[in-house]
């Protein structure tokens, strides 16, 4: 039957273009708990602590999306968020361990409420905790940004 990524829209792009730079619309959740720890995640696919985040399917909002994925990658429920940046730029460039290569086009949302019981490893996932943020794990880049980006936010939307 295949993998969920054959069956999905990336996937049935990617047969089309092969690991060719393409943009990917996606999204990105920070999640914190009530002592101000975020929540973060070990990628599978990149072996590296990330916050939870994809990419938008046919038919979804950013929205859907970011409630299917925080779901999918840490079992919690999204009850309301807010979007705060917008990542785009070309140096928002790299390619995946299996050479796919993309250009982000990523909204990042503050999760403002959520609920349930966190799961720590699913099909996307190895691990997910709260980290304080004065004691993070080794992050992309991206993510060490969208944190510094979320610090700074005024309630004026970041655009980079």
């Amino acid at each position: 039957m295949g993998s969920s990524f054959d069956r999905s829209y990336m996937g049935h792009l990617r047969k089309l273009v092969g690991d060719q730079r393409i943009i990917v619309p996606g999204v990105r959740a920070v999640i914190s708990d009530e002592k101000g720890r975020v929540l973060l995640v070990h990628r599978t696919d990149s072996g590296r602590w990330g916050m939870p985040a994809g990419a938008v399917e046919l038919g979804d909002s950013a929205l859907d999306t970011l409630k299917r994925e925080v779901k999918e990658e840490t079992g919690l429920n999204v009850h309301s968020a807010t979007p705060f940046a917008l990542y785009s730029h070309s140096r928002y460039s790299f390619a995946y361990p299996n050479g796919d290569k993309v250009q982000m086009f990523v909204l990042v949302f503050r999760v403002d409420e959520w609920d349930g019981e966190l799961v720590r490893e699913t099909d996307e996932t190895m691990g997910a905790e709260f980290f304080p943020m004065d004691a993070l794990p080794d992050l992309h880049e991206v993510y060490a940004e969208t944190l510094n980006d979320l610090k700074i936010y005024d309630g004026n939307f970041i655009v980079k």
